[in-house]
């Protein structure tokens, strides 16, 4: 029996297809254990509840579908994905061509039963996923890490810098740290408008650049001289963060954006 979790930000949608679950129950062995009214809420129902496929409308306030996937494909048994839209034909061919199954709304029974036959064919949908979110440039609005055992999403905007040390990036907000694997390279190439590089091991948002201050050059206890440097002065963390000299100009340009 497929344990099937609606996630739409519209009762009525939900309800809609919650009535066409039932009529295809009599062809596909299947039962509603859950709905959510968004894609935050509907991440927290699904590592609650564990369904086997997810019904996820594409369009929503909070989080679109299309992000809300590619956090459930982080998880170490995600469920199948059927994707409910009322995208434009332009979109649509992105998901086609990514093999990714969806339904238009209004959605039909015969539709939704053929798509819950090979819900198994979509558990493990992840790289099509990212590719699908390339192509229509869907951009998180959070990022996920996982912290003993639970999986913890960070919003985006709320991040002062990411800093690359050894295997691992460090996700600093003003209230903590959080460990991510993503690299710091496909994290600025996704969130290139949001964060300037100050260093080759670290991103800082453009909205939490204070100033800048010049620390001067040092001879140290061998006779050996250092050059000076510049720092960035980070809002509401007391931290200060080198600038290369490479990065320099790159940097001091997008304080003034």
């Amino acid at each position: 029996m497929l344990n099937v979790m609606i996630v739409d930000d519209e009762p009525p949608a939900r309800a809609r297809l919650g009535q066409v679950l039932r009529d295809c129950s009599e062809q596909v062995s299947l039962q509603v254990i859950g709905e959510a009214e968004g894609g935050i809420r509907g991440l927290e129902e699904a590592d609650r509840l564990r369904p086997d496929v997810v019904l996820l409308d594409v369009n929503m306030p909070d989080m679109n579908g299309i992000e809300v996937a590619r956090h459930l494909a982080q998880r170490q048994n995600p469920p199948a994905v059927i994707f409910v839209t009322a995208y434009d034909e332009h979109a649509l061919e992105a998901f086609e061509v990514q093999a990714l199954d969806y339904l238009m709304k209004p959605v039909r029974a015969e539709r939704l039963v053929a798509a819950l036959a090979r819900a198994e064919r979509f558990r493990t949908n992840e790289p099509r996923i990212e590719e699908l979110a390339k192509t229509i440039g869907a951009v998180r609005s959070h990022l996920t890490v996982s912290e003993r055992g639970r999986m913890i999403l960070v919003a985006v905007e709320e991040i002062v810098y990411l800093r690359a040390e050894l295997k691992y990036v460090t996700i600093k907000t003003q209230t903590r740290e959080y460990l991510t694997e993503e690299s710091l390279t496909s994290l600025e190439a996704e969130f290139g408008d949001r964060f300037v590089r100050i260093h080759r091991n670290a991103l800082v948002s453009r909205s939490a650049i204070l100033g800048f201050q010049r620390v001067r050059g040092s001879v140290d206890d061998d006779g050996e001289a250092s050059e000076g440097h510049w720092e960035v002065l980070l809002k509401d963390v007391a931290e200060r963060l080198p600038i290369s000299r490479r990065q320099w100009p790159t940097v001091k340009a997008a304080a003034k954006v």
